[in-house]
């Protein structure tokens, strides 16, 4: 159930990253849904790997090319998915910071159990 509750905030931090940058469209929330569901994937398959190869860049530049690799999987989830654009690079690196921001902010309202 808390799967489905953070899926939910992933689509609604999208949808607010979409309003505050001009370069970022979604055409509804279904798109945001399934464009969350996406960076989701991405981020637990491609984002590890592109991560170790380019460590060494990574280590060179004290951790901030993270936001680098963090836009390259939203401009990659957004080639993926139809009715989710990004007019260019530094529109998906500040949408990317904003999302994580806006995620992170929605998902630490849920709170685990366990923990």
């Amino acid at each position: 159930m808390k799967l489905l509750i953070r899926w939910l905030f992933n689509g609604i931090a999208l949808v607010f990253t979409a309003y505050l940058l001009e370069g970022i469209e979604i055409s509804g929330f279904g798109a945001a849904l399934v464009a969350a569901l996406v960076l989701g994937i991405v981020n637990a398959i491609i984002r590890p790997v592109f991560l170790l190869l380019t460590l060494p860049l990574n280590l060179l530049t004290l951790g901030l090319f993270t936001f680098v690799v963090n836009g390259i999987m939203l401009m990659l989830a957004a080639a993926v998915v139809s009715g989710f654009e990004i007019d260019g690079f530094f529109s998906a690196l500040l949408g990317s910071v904003i999302l994580s921001l806006t995620s992170s902010l929605l998902t630490s309202l849920v709170k685990d159990k366990n923990r």
